[in-house]
């Protein structure tokens, strides 16, 4: 029975749509504790390839550079918002076909060579992309005066086809 890895599954996928939201409305640019914006997007998407699976077991993209993953370190080159949105979308199917593979009771096991089990592993990471979407999106909000679409649920996607939706505020 895999019940556990459905509900997982599902759950992800809204936090792969909002992300990509996120990348679709944030000033790349913008100053963010010190480091332009697309890093922390680098950020979160590199963390989510890496622990979603297992970070004792991984490859790095082939366009990383060390330290890349860490906005605090300096980077010699910036990927394109077409780069990141890409990179996601390799994630999500990556992601996506992960759960596939298991069953719910291996979500309770840990991953060859890692301290964490696999559903610690989910966890940390639905906690990780969120936080930093939200942060994008505060401050897209700062920026614009509109918060960009949330999606709660894979199938609540805006009417109208507009990125900024249910929580619009006054522009500044």
């Amino acid at each position: 029975m895999n019940e556990l890895c459905k509900i997982i599954k599902n759950m992800v996928l809204p936090n792969f749509i909002n992300m990509e939201t996120a990348i679709k409305t944030y000033d790349r640019n913008a100053n963010c504790c010190g480091a332009p914006a697309w890093r922390y997007v680098y950020h979160s998407l590199h963390s989510a390839d890496k622990w979603f699976f297992n970070p004792y077991d991984y490859e790095e993209p082939v366009f990383h550079q060390n330290g890349m993953d860490n906005p605090d370190n300096p980077c010699t080159f910036s990927l394109s918002d077409s780069q990141l949105l890409d990179y996601l979308s390799a994630i999500q199917k990556k992601t996506c076909a992960y759960l596939d593979s298991l069953t719910d009771d291996m979500l309770y096991e840990k991953p060859e060579n890692c301290p964490y089990t696999r559903m610690e592993l989910v966890l940390r990471q639905f906690r990780h992309l969120s936080f930093h979407t939200g942060m994008l999106n505060g401050q897209t909000a700062e920026l614009t005066g509109q918060f960009p679409i949330y999606v709660s649920e894979e199938s609540i996607f805006p009417v109208d086809g507009s990125l900024f939706g249910r929580y619009v505020t006054k522009k500044k």
